[in-house]
């Protein structure tokens, strides 16, 4: 996985969240989040995070489920 297949992930998408893109990359979450990183800082993706519906007092939710990453 390199930055540039990451960021044709998102082009084809248009959105997705950080599980769905380690798993399609078959990665770790870290891994993706931190090339992720990359494409945020340079103004090309937003990032975003879900509010479960319990209010996400309990944190029984992956995390990698509520992250969103958006290609802008």
């Amino acid at each position: 996985m390199i930055l540039s297949e990451v960021r044709d992930y998102l082009r084809q998408h248009g959105q997705a969240t950080l599980g769905d893109i380690a798993l399609h990359f078959d990665s770790d979450p870290e891994a993706v989040r931190g090339m992720l990183e990359v494409w945020v800082r340079k103004g090309k993706v937003e990032h975003s995070t879900l509010m479960p519906a319990c209010g996400s007092s309990c944190n029984k939710c992956d995390m990698a489920s509520t992250e969103i990453y958006r290609w802008l």
